[in-house]
């Protein structure tokens, strides 16, 4: 059999809290209707933090222990952990990877953190599979961690209605050199530095420090830099970015596009989704949108794909691709071949 990389499986750990589409327009004190967010965001309902567990670690945790437990991996066995958790955790400066080892009893592993914003999943996965397939000591990795920059949304900017859908929870994938099945090839990753900065949090950082008179600004300070600039540049690029990474990333694993039988793609608007979905030749059974769980950040390939597996959506014989897109700015697309690997 030729040397590769398959999917164990997933875990996911999922808030108990939601923020319904009627909570969120009256966030947003008028600017939104509940039917508007509802039919144009495509948000019913997210999740959010539930209590004080539910920080961005200890998610990211909960999800590692769960995928354990439903691929009955020894936790022992692990050679690597690729936290792709989000900057906003518990403790600044403190490495989520390593703590999230120390959860799971992975004590003969070595973790690392990396961060491309909501593309982190797939760049996680290619980084891991990659050093698996040039390193004779990594056998099993784990790619894991949670999310909730939801915390920084002010819902009265008018400019942020695109991030009104960021929501919490925490996801874990494990991966096994030779597993024999549901084989990760090939991925394509693009980033466009002229918008690095075109979105973030403002305060709390070297150049804008929280201070006792920015205090309360601070805490929902993730906005727009150059609202304007970031709009004019994404129509310019994006879609064909995005197209580009999911026509190398097919190449590249030597597989026909026209092969893709599910999607698994982040939330963002309900026409987009469509536009995406049929842009691909697809069908709305081939993908599923998350508006149940709005925007988990780099979490959703995770919770996607393991929803398409419940669903009966994903079953041996099925390609997929996990697309993803993160401000700064960031495009990736990956496949995955369900089943057994062929000989």
């Amino acid at each position: 059999m030729e040397k590769h990389v398959g999917i164990v499986g997933t875990g996911l750990y999922i808030p108990e809290n939601f923020m319904t589409a009627k909570e969120i327009a009256e966030a947003t004190k008028g600017m939104w209707t509940e039917e508007a967010v509802k039919e144009k965001l495509g948000i019913n309902k997210k999740p959010i933090p539930a209590n004080e567990g539910d920080g961005t670690q200890e998610m990211g945790a909960k999800a590692g222990k769960k995928a354990l437990e439903n691929t009955g991996v020894d936790p022992m066995d692990i050679d690597l952990i690729i936290c792709m958790g989000e900057e906003w955790k518990e403790y600044p400066l403190t490495t989520s990877g390593i703590y999230i080892q120390e959860q799971v009893g992975a004590k003969n592993a070595w973790a690392i953190d990396v961060q491309q914003r909501c593309c982190t999943t797939v760049a996680a996965m290619k980084i891991a599979k990659d050093m698996m397939m040039a390193d004779d000591d990594i056998n099993t990795a784990m790619v894991v961690g949670g999310y909730r920059n939801g915390d920084f949304v002010d819902y009265t900017d008018k400019s942020m209605s695109m991030m009104f859908n960021l929501s919490a929870g925490g996801g874990a994938i494990i991966l096994k050199k030779n597993y024999g099945k549901n084989a990760l090839l090939s991925s394509h990753i693009m980033t466009d530095g002229s918008l690095a900065r075109s979105a973030g949090v403002e305060y709390g950082g070297t150049e804008k420090p929280i201070t006792s008179e920015n205090a309360e600004e601070a805490s929902k300070s993730l906005r727009l830099f150059q609202p304007q600039f970031m709009k004019e540049r994404l129509n310019e690029v994006s879609m064909k970015n995005w197209i580009n990474c999911i026509d190398q990333a097919f190449a590249k694993s030597g597989v026909k596009k026209d092969e893709l039988g599910y999607l698994a793609v982040l939330h963002f608007k309900q026409s987009m989704h469509k536009y995406m979905v049929d842009l691909l030749g697809l069908t709305e059974e081939q993908s599923i949108y998350l508006s149940d769980y709005g925007h988990m950040g780099q979490v959703d390939q995770i919770l996607s794909l393991e929803l398409a597996l419940n669903e009966g959506k994903v079953k041996d014989g099925t390609v997929i691709s996990m697309i993803a897109a993160g401000i700064g700015y960031a495009w990736a697309a990956n496949v995955i071949k369900w089943g057994p690997v062929d000989n």
